[in-house]
């Protein structure tokens, strides 16, 4: 059984590993990661900054997209996101009203 400290050391190790691999792969679009896993990088910044609260640390939402983006979320976005196509942007609201 792994100690906690042990578990949180590798739960953050992790969560380092995942993010430098969205880092690599640029190429995929947020809304192919909402329409394929249901989360996408802006989903993790948020998770961020609600578990910080939940801890009692207060984590402003701009800097948890520059630590899921590796830079600021308006530089990503100018240099990295591509107009959703018509293809993603349906079925993205196909998955969104299925939801509900």
């Amino acid at each position: 059984m792994f100690i906690m400290e042990q578990n949180d050391k590798i739960e953050a190790a992790v969560f380092r590993r995942l993010l430098a691999h969205l880092d690599s792969r640029k190429d995929v679009q947020n809304i192919e990661l909402m329409n394929l896993a249901g989360f996408c990088r802006n989903c993790l910044s948020k998770w961020y900054v609600a578990e910080a609260e939940k801890l009692g640390q207060e984590v402003d939402a701009d800097a948890a997209r520059e630590l899921v983006y590796g830079m600021p979320y308006s530089e990503w976005k100018a240099n990295h996101q591509l107009p959703a196509t018509p293809e993603q942007l349906a079925k993205f609201e196909a998955i969104q009203a299925a939801k509900k």
